[in-house]
């Protein structure tokens, strides 16, 4: 997997640069997504790390047991055939959406078993020693975002937690007023952030 040669003349120098100051990469990346768009080949017990058959990478003679490993390799490799391999690669956003097509209990697991793989502070099959990093996207549901799968609206975290709990009357209900929703949207940016 390489950059895009037309993309590559324009995120290299930002490459440079953030190798300079020492910076990860960092990238968005959802199992779930990759999933839905493909349920026929993609195993959920895959993206959601529980027991599967694992996959087997012909390219670069690894096993891996979950998708979240698979896609930041992915981002390594990239990075590596870019010419900046020593680059630590952090996953910015990921997350499982609540409701829409797929059901809250998938969303519950997925977020629980990323938790406990952080939990491990281990990394990936491919760099086995830098311990693997990620954020949560979102702590509340927000407003609806275009997107391929109109999902982006169903992700919050808390909201889940609080529902789980019988407090989701607590929140007001969509739409949120925009100066009550800026503050939602950057407590639910920064808050997962201070969780892992």
């Amino acid at each position: 997997m390489r950059l895009p040669k037309d993309v590559a003349q324009f995120i290299k120098p930002l490459l440079q640069f953030f190798s300079q100051i020492g910076s990860p990469f960092y990238i968005n990346a959802y199992p779930f997504l990759a999933y839905k768009s493909d349920p026929e080949h993609i195993d959920i017990n895959y993206a959601l790390f529980k027991k599967n058959a694992v996959v087997f990478d012909t390219k670069t003679n690894l096993h891996y047991d979950n998708m979240f490993d698979a896609q930041i390799d992915a981002g390594y490799e990239v990075l590596e055939k870019a010419g900046f391999g020593k680059m630590e690669v952090i996953m910015s956003e990921t997350g499982w959406a609540l409701r829409g097509d797929e059901n809250e209990n998938e969303a519950r697991t997925y977020n629980y078993n990323l938790k406990k793989k952080l939990a491990k502070k281990k990394g990936t099959p491919h760099r086995p020693k830098i311990k693997a990093r990620a954020y949560v996207f979102a702590l509340f549901n927000d407003q609806p975002l275009r997107g391929t799968l109109g999902c982006s609206s169903l992700m919050g975290v808390l909201l889940m937690i609080l529902g789980s709990l019988g407090l989701s009357l607590l929140l007001p209900p969509p739409p949120f007023s925009p100066l009550r929703y800026e503050f939602l949207a950057h407590f639910a940016i920064w808050f997962p952030r201070i969780l892992w």
